[in-house]
């Protein structure tokens, strides 16, 4: 098989990609909390450095978000709106600069693209269980010099130098379950899994912390 060379990457902008499986229900969870967090967090002109998108191994190409999902979302008070999924394409992972995944296997399927995926692959959980182990002040500060884009590609280097050392108890343990067909509570758990696994993540990458538990928790009718 051949593979297109990675170009290089421009350092004035950061992209996040989540890849699951139908690119219809944990992806998109994924993709729209931290767009809102990102938004929340920092400035326009840095939040917009920071693009995130998704994809699905088996995307269901044009399909709109899983309703559950669209309701665990606006539960978050995150816009659920204007969606289409999409099936995983090379170019996805080129343009990528961290991927993260809902499951092993889908790292996996990423990684065997090829594209040099493999220091800027990881699941979701393993990469949260990589950045808490990462000491905040080894990072470049954002504001004092350095750009969010620096500072995320910091943060990616140092968690992929860390893999190794630091297995995870379980591979269970790094992987999010499709929670597809499934009834609104086990959305509402995947959405809350997502959320904590996604905030130590965005707080380190932008430096500035989320909102207090009681304040983030969602809101049901």
């Amino acid at each position: 098989m051949l593979y297109r060379p990675v170009p290089p990457r421009h350092a004035d902008n950061f992209k996040i990609l989540f890849v699951c499986t139908g690119n219809v229900c944990r992806s998109p969870i994924a993709e729209r909390l931290t767009r809102h967090a990102l938004d929340t967090r920092l400035p326009v002109r840095a939040a917009g450095r920071i693009s995130v998108e998704s994809a699905g191994t088996w995307g269901h190409e044009g399909a709109p978000m899983e309703a559950h999902a669209a309701t665990v979302l606006d539960e978050y008070g995150v816009d659920s709106g204007n969606f289409a999924g999409r099936e995983l394409l090379d170019e996805h992972v080129v343009d990528a600069d961290l991927v993260l995944t809902a499951t092993l296997d889908h790292r996996a399927q990423v990684i065997s693209m090829g594209h040099a995926a493999g220091l800027r692959t990881f699941t979701l959980k393993e990469f949260t269980r990589l950045v808490r182990l990462i000491d905040p002040a080894t990072l470049p500060a954002v504001g004092q010099g350095a750009e969010v884009t620096e500072r995320a590609r910091a943060l990616v280097r140092a968690a992929a130098a860390l893999r190794g050392w630091r297995p995870s108890v379980s591979p269970d343990s790094d992987e999010v379950d499709d929670p597809y067909g499934a009834p609104i509570g086990m959305f509402r758990h995947c959405g809350e899994e997502i959320f904590d696994a996604l905030d130590p993540v965005l707080t380190a990458l932008t430096g500035v912390p989320g909102p207090r538990p009681q304040d983030s928790a969602p809101t049901r009718s």
